[in-house]
């Protein structure tokens, strides 16, 4: 559950000073603090312009742009800049470069060309990280740090150089302690893959077949804990000049080697970066409608709300066409404002976006920005300047919610490891019950497993792959206090170290859940997937289950295919609450059955019907956002008494009303 202090949501840019003539740095700073604007993040990328040549360290034009932004009230957000590393410093140290699994090495050119294993780079990031917090240790002007730049970008967290070759042994020895343990841990006898020392191990480099799962898996959690580590580095070197500081990192959307919540413990607050235009088109399955390719996935870019948590900033927010994904369809209008609504609503404190002005250099040329490279507005910056005024009048504690959604990324790194169906995919699984409670009004806490229940309701568990029995304790104990639970397939099926349980799924979960998996099966399109559940026939796909019930009562069968008649969807009481445990993949109307029938158990209130895939509510400090990603007006019905803070009933197009009526007062009509 969230808790917190009031706040009035904050807007601001990514400005790059150093890419402009120092004469225009004030105009700059005076139309953003014209707009509203109150933060600016500065220094991104700046390594080269910071210390051209090594040793030549200057400050003298980052402290221009400070001032200049200082003087027209703006407060200011710096990043380590060590997401570039200087053509200089590669040529002095190539062992820095990052190497591709057949052993490409990933050169200078663009960016997080760097190994988090690399000594040397190390020593180069603690060099030029101290040297600019203890530069600004007492400049009232800049109030937190963002560490690097977007962990991960462009494939990056998984290096499979020398440096982390021997990283990864390290890391091997301190897990396990000796090569027997591992082997075992692993079940190396497998296609004659045992290790006689740690020396022996190698990264998962390029071979001939699949490599062994386990491998797989522990090269995944060594690679974040080797990300986390570096980001320590830092978080530490900036804490120790001035613990006033936030320190800060901006994550990515959908996001999956890297695990957020592990990470973020090292953080004040988590950041990310928003593209939704952009997330429909290369970080989803499906082709994005065209309603979606002017104004994304509204459930997309939420679950990413809601998985950083609150608070959280946005530290990129999308402020116009984009040039990265296939195509940059220009966003519907007022989009740009509709995106800030939504993530202050969803606990969000702060929306940047990302950048002040389109460039004219480089490979980003292509990515708008608040204002055109000749300087002139943009929709975003009007866009932004609205937006700015109606934050203004709001004063907000984070959301407080009783419903939880379970997000595991070392689950979702073994399932990679062995997906048994090529559209196998975690967070798309994960996605559909997220997308059935919204679509039903109700907000969603996304939290590791370990998080503490005591707070909730109701909580939905999507593949718990390697349960053990510290989870299933964990989860039978909310359940006894009253809490209802709902676990999805593919839960309990392997061991921490992702080999097959001796036991049949859900392994540590059995007792809980009253039931057993005897069979599975993956299914393409072309075979029958559908199911029965109380009484009524629903679709399902690529993955299911025949379960076998003990304690546990059958509420679904399948309904077709060799599975025909089997149990699919089974319930069980325990305690003063209740599990229920779905062993197929639902589409729209199953995940919609499951979830209703989930919320009436645990008592919380939902929408009489589903909202259209188009418009959501959101709910934070008495205020409900009507949020309307659709290219046309919708109608709300409310209670009489009901008061509009930004907007009225009707919503328009690519808008935003806010109301002081609880979501499941609500409903939706199209105009």
């Amino acid at each position: 559950m969230s808790s917190g202090d009031h706040t009035s949501p904050q807007v601001g840019v990514c400005y790059f000073p150093e890419h402009w003539p120092r004469d225009r740095w004030a105009t700059d700073a005076a139309q953003m603090a014209d707009a509203g604007l109150e933060v600016v993040r500065l220094a991104e990328f700046s390594w080269s312009t910071i210390e051209p040549e090594r040793g030549a360290v200057s400050f003298e034009w980052l402290d221009e742009a400070v001032e200049t932004l200082a003087a027209e009230g703006l407060d200011v957000v710096l990043c380590t800049p060590t997401a570039t590393p200087p053509k200089w410093l590669v040529d002095e140290h190539l062992e820095i470069l990052q190497a591709e699994q057949d052993g490409t090495v990933r050169g200078f050119g663009s960016r997080r060309h760097y190994c988090f294993n690399s000594g040397a780079y190390r020593e180069e990031t603690e060099r030029i990280v101290d040297a600019l917090a203890t530069h600004y240790a007492d400049n009232d002007a800049v109030i937190g740090w963002q560490t690097d730049n977007e962990y991960g970008v462009h494939d990056t967290i998984r290096c499979y150089c020398d440096d982390c070759a021997a990283a990864f042994r390290e890391w091997l020895a301190e897990r396990y302690g000796d090569p027997e343990t591992l082997n075992e841990a692993w079940g190396t006898t497998f296609w004659s893959q045992r290790y006689g020392s740690f020396a022996e191990v190698d990264p998962p480099r390029h071979t001939p077949a699949e490599h062994h799962p386990s491998l797989l898996l522990d090269y995944a959690r060594f690679s974040h804990d080797s990300v986390a580590a570096y980001n320590r580095l830092q978080t530490g070197l900036l804490r120790d000049a001035n613990d006033d500081w936030f320190v800060t990192h901006n994550f990515m959307g959908d996001f999956g080697t890297l695990d957020a919540h592990d990470l973020s413990e090292d953080l004040d607050f988590p950041s990310w970066d928003s593209y939704p235009t952009g997330f429909v088109q290369d970080r989803r399955e499906g082709e994005a409608t065209p309603a979606e390719l002017r104004t994304g996935d509204p459930d997309e870019v939420s679950l990413n709300h809601d998985r950083y948590g609150a608070p959280f900033w946005v530290m990129e927010q999308q402020p116009g066409d984009v040039n990265w994904p296939p195509y940059a369809p220009q966003p519907g209008e007022g989009a740009m404002r509709l995106w800030a609504h939504q993530a202050v609503a969803h606990g969000g404190d702060a929306v940047l976006y990302f950048r002040w002005r389109r460039c004219r250099q480089g490979q980003e040329q292509y990515h708008a920005g608040l204002r055109r490279h000749d300087g002139s507005a943009d929709r975003g910056y009007h866009d932004a300047d609205h937006v700015a005024s109606e934050f203004a009048d709001l004063d907000l504690e984070p959301p407080e919610r009783s419903v939880a959604l379970l997000d595991a990324f070392e689950h979702d790194w073994a399932l990679s490891a062995h997906p048994h169906a090529p559209d196998f995919d975690y967070w798309t699984h994960a996605r559909a019950y997220y997308r059935a409670l919204r679509a039903r009004g109700v907000d969603v806490d996304v939290v590791p497993p370990d998080a503490d229940l005591g707070g909730y309701e109701a909580v939905v568990a999507p593949t718990l792959y390697l349960a053990d029995e510290t989870l299933a304790d964990q989860l039978a104990s909310f359940v006894e206090n009253g809490g209802h639970l709902l676990v999805t397939l593919r839960s309990g099926v392997k061991t921490p170290a992702n080999q097959l349980r001796e036991g049949l799924p859900p392994g540590p979960l059995t007792e809980l859940v009253g039931a057993t998996v005897a069979r599975h099966e993956s299914l393409p399109e072309q075979l029958d997937t559908s199911v029965t559940y109380r009484g009524e026939r629903y679709d399902y796909r690529t993955f299911g289950e025949w379960l076998t019930p003990d304690a546990a009562s059958v509420e679904g069968r399948h309904a077709g295919g060799v599975a025909e008649g089997e149990p699919a969807v089974v319930t069980n009481d325990h305690g003063a609450g209740s599990v229920a445990y779905c062993g197929v993949w639902p589409e729209a109307g199953l995940a919609d059955a499951l979830v209703t029938d989930l919320l009436d158990s645990a008592g919380v209130a939902y929408t009489d019907a589903r909202l259209p895939e188009t418009v959501r509510f959101a709910a934070r400090d008495g205020h409900t956002w009507v949020l309307n990603f659709g290219l046309e007006a919708v109608t709300v019905t409310a209670p009489s008494d009901a008061t509009w803070t930004v907007g009225g009933p009707e919503v328009p197009a690519v808008s935003v009303g806010v109301v002081d009526s609880a979501p499941a007062e609500l409903s939706v009509e199209r105009d």
